[in-house]
């Protein structure tokens, strides 16, 4: 299914119509194989950086497209319609480059800037930690000061592109003031001291590589520190509420996969005579995939306009990830249904599709964890608007 697609330039479409035909000619030929070798496709990413897809949010000063980010995200989607793990690689490193962007001096993001979205550097972002979890602020891996910088101590697990990322942005505990003795840190892959640890043996998305990064004495300069000493978290937050949007986009991407994968299946399939399509539940099934699709994609697309406009959009991109992972994971069950016994068969992609839609109602944040944010946005704007 050709996706209608309201953008705001022909600079825009072009930009589509570009990621289009590499998903087609690039990407689509060589998923199978690399997902069966489980080995991450670094030339085609990299190559993904040279077309100038790595940094398409950032300004064109350090090399990025300046591109809004509704654009951007219909990117990552039409990607994700061909290879969910090679739109999670430009969603992980483009939410990487954030926190430098953002919240970097003027001398950093001159330094480093152009090199992260420029496209031959690859990055990784260690937040989470085995005894964390969710509750991201109680993360125990320490950052140390020395007379000439940092020492890092402990490990990062579920880290995307860990052990082939070429820099890791590093949160890590300065004080034991909870969730205000946290910082960030830029940290290169060669650092002494850093070991990717063996890749986590996953259930999808097995051409993309997580494993845990261990930091045993690992000594950084201090101008590697991103914003100041304790406002890590809110760096980490705050990305995390763009990274949001990146999932939602990739989980509608894998949605249609599914869906474009069932229309052509049953339409071409007969049962007791005529296509399989003109059975009425089967109709229904494809209508009900369809609408949470549509769905999923307005909701993230106005979460995008109202970051594009400066506007607050934390409580939507929650919502956004919540709806569309939420619907990945259903209209790939249901593809799955649709195609029978075949779609139980490594022979047909659908049963990847319901493989990797799993976790995308798991991390950037589990999906019972949006809710949470979205209650709580909810009960801060009743207080609010009592006065209280």
């Amino acid at each position: 299914m050709v996706v209608e697609r309201v953008l705001p330039s022909e600079e825009a479409r072009d930009l589509l119509d570009l990621v289009g035909d590499l998903a087609r000619t690039e990407l689509a030929p060589r998923v199978a194989d690399f997902e069966a070798r489980k080995e991450f496709p670094r030339e085609l990413v990299r190559m993904l950086g040279r077309a100038g897809l790595l940094g398409l949010p950032y300004a064109e000063e350090f090399g990025g497209g300046a591109q809004p980010f509704e654009v951007y995200l219909q990117v990552l989607e039409e990607l994700a319609v061909t290879w969910a793990a090679v739109a999670l690689a430009v969603s992980v490193h483009t939410m990487t480059c954030f926190p430098l962007a953002v919240f970097g001096t003027d001398a950093q993001r001159e330094r480093w800037l152009p090199d992260l979205v420029g496209g031959d550097l690859l990055g990784a972002y260690c937040l989470s930690e085995a005894q964390s979890g969710s509750d991201a602020a109680s993360l125990s891996t320490r950052a140390t000061r020395v007379d000439d910088g940092y020492l890092l101590d402990g490990t990062k697990a579920w880290v995307t592109h860990g052990g082939v990322a070429d820099y890791y942005v590093t949160f890590c505990r300065t004080s034991d003031n909870g969730s205000k003795g946290v910082s960030a840190f830029l940290v290169d892959a060669s650092a002494e001291g850093l070991n990717p640890q063996q890749p986590e043996r996953k259930m999808g998305l097995w051409s993309s590589p997580t494993a845990s990064i261990a930091l045993d004495g690992v000594h950084i300069d201090a101008d590697r520190l991103i914003g100041d000493e304790g406002a890590g978290m809110r760096i980490a937050l705050t990305a995390l509420d763009s990274g949001r949007l990146g999932i939602a986009a990739i989980a509608t991407g894998l949605a249609q996969a599914a869906l474009d994968a069932a229309v052509a299946w049953v339409t071409e399939r007969e049962q007791f005579g005529k296509p399989v399509v003109e059975f009425q539940g089967v109709s229904f099934m494809l209508a009900d995939m369809a609408t949470g699709i549509e769905a999923a994609r307005s909701m993230y697309l106005a979460a995008a306009r109202r970051r594009d406009l400066g506007q607050s959009f934390g409580a939507q991109a929650a919502m956004a990830k919540l709806h569309a992972t939420d619907t990945a994971m259903k209209t790939t069950i249901d593809a799955v249904q649709l195609f029978g016994g075949y779609g139980y068969t490594t022979e047909y992609p659908v049963e990847r599709y319901l493989r990797e839609a799993k976790v995308m109602q798991i991390f950037e944040g589990t999906n019972q964890i949006q809710r949470l944010v979205i209650s709580r946005q909810l009960t801060a704007s009743r207080r609010e608007g009592s006065g209280r």
